[in-house]
């Protein structure tokens, strides 16, 4: 990942921010006689309540945008959004050039929307990471705002917070390696939370972890002191001996795996490039792994556990062309006389900043900042199963339904694309809004689908839920 600053990651938000269309309203959008704006007319715009699907059926726009007192409507200013919305690029022009994607079929509905939260808050801290939604059951969702760790009930509509940043936090627990004196005004980059338990990465390469059931924080750690040490993804899974790991990529070319029992360093991969993403295949035996190269990898993980320099140890590389045309080493690890270089994902076109894993342990995908999605087989990795597209920009989070019946793809603004696997990735439902996706993330029962939304004026958190052949019973809801 390109190392920015925090106060530059607003580049998403240069020309294209939706309250741009409230901004503006003085000028061309503004249904007025008169040129004059009052306080009354900008808050009526702006101040809009939440959404329920009752409102929506009567015509409520789902973000309560009030297009009717606007002189655009909804349609003109999507056209202008695909127009205007300018996709993030590594490489020039990766998005623009021609790719064979597969055709799909858009319309059909898997998940209906239920709810837009608008007293629910998303933010983001660097504008190519989306991880920052977590949802434990169908009820349960988890999200940064600003420096705060927050908690949303769809039940009872409340918003709690979990754990705050601004301050200093520090952990309650001793564990071997965990900084006593925490940290002071961490900037979350990444979170990841899986049933009671939470992670979360910061700017500086700095790892929170918290038993939700418990009070306090209970590991603090720095990944390491490089100056380009952005914790970029985070990734809590079950270990095949029990209890639950966490894998940890960073910007200084390292992935980290922990348990989290006493939070002890379990294995440090090593690459050339800084990694943007890793998942862990449902048999735990290999790892997809993504970052600053146009190319992925999958890494057998038992290996992997040695892939730490020693003394003694022989290290390999594996050459392949890169985007600039020039040869240099894809990969440089260190391992005991096994190659833990599995294979090599070859097809994309710029860096990757998401990976996923359907439960079948046989089929991943790989999002791009090329705007593409590619679905891969273990089984032939010479090429993608299918090459999906996006709208306006890269594909920055993917994730898997627990049933594997869908993929959902989340790109940087605007669009979530849900894809059905069992139609071969051909039909998907398009689910459209305005505003910059902080994260994605389907409850552990697929029943319900969040979607978190940063924007200055229409910052909420969507909600949809699962359909179903008895979907008549929402009538009485």
């Amino acid at each position: 990942m390109a190392n920015h600053n925090v106060d530059e990651f607003d580049y998403m938000a240069e020309e294209h921010e939706v309250d741009d269309i409230v901004d503006e309203v003085d000028e061309d959008y503004y249904a007025r006689d008169d040129d004059n704006i009052e306080m009354d007319d900008y808050e009526a715009l702006t101040k809009v309540p939440d959404t329920s699907a009752a409102n929506a059926r009567q015509g409520r726009d789902i973000q309560g945008i009030r297009w009717d007192r606007l002189n655009i409507t909804r349609e003109k200013y999507r056209l202008t959004r695909l127009e205007q919305y300018r996709n993030y690029e590594n490489v020039p022009n990766s998005g623009e050039a021609a790719q064979e994607c597969k055709p799909t079929e858009k319309g059909v509905n898997y998940y209906d929307f239920f709810f837009n939260s608008r007293v629910v808050k998303p933010t983001i801290l660097h504008f190519q990471l989306r991880n920052l939604v977590w949802a434990t059951s169908k009820h349960d969702v988890y999200l940064m705002s600003n420096y705060q760790v927050m908690h949303w009930s769809s039940m009872t509509r409340n918003l709690s917070e979990v754990l705050n940043f601004a301050g200093h936090v520090a952990p309650a627990e001793k564990h071997k390696g965990s900084l006593l004196e925490g940290f002071t005004q961490t900037q979350i980059s990444t979170l990841a939370v899986k049933d009671k338990f939470m992670v979360a990465g910061g700017f500086l390469g700095e790892l929170v972890c918290k038993r939700l059931d418990k009070h306090g924080v209970s590991f603090c750690a720095r990944t390491t002191y490089d100056d380009n040490a952005i914790t970029n993804a985070v990734e809590i899974y079950d270990s095949l001996s029990g209890g639950y790991h966490f894998m940890a990529s960073n910007n200084d070319c390292g992935v980290r795996a922990y348990e989290m029992e006493r939070f002890q360093l379990l294995s440090h991969f090593t690459f050339p490039w800084p990694v943007n993403h890793t998942s862990v295949s449902p048999d735990r035996k290999l790892v997809a792994v993504v970052g600053d190269h146009v190319d992925g990898l999958l890494v057998d993980s038992q290996s992997g556990k040695e892939l730490i320099c020693h003394t003694g140890v022989r290290a390999f590389t594996l050459p392949c062309p890169v985007a600039s045309g020039l040869v240099e080493p894809l990969l440089r690890v260190c391992t005991r006389g096994v190659n833990a270089v599995v294979s090599t994902m070859m097809g994309h076109r710029d860096y990757s900043f998401a990976t996923a894993w359907h439960p079948d342990g046989r089929v991943f995908a790989t999002g791009n900042q090329d705007k593409t999605c590619r679905v891969w087989d273990v089984r032939s990795l010479s090429k993608p199963v299918s090459v999906l597209k996006c709208n306006l920009g890269a594909a920055r989070s993917i994730r898997f339904s627990a049933d594997g019946r869908f993929m959902v793809v989340a790109e940087p603004a605007d669009f979530v694309h849900v894809y059905s696997t069992k139609e071969d990735y051909s039909k998907q439902q398009e689910i459209d809004f305005f505003g910059e996706i902080s994260g994605v993330s389907l409850s552990p029962d697929d029943e319900s689908l969040y979607i978190g939304i940063w924007d200055r004026t229409y910052a909420s958190l969507l909600q949809y839920n699962r359909r179903h052949t008895y979907k008549y019973l929402d009538a009485f809801v």
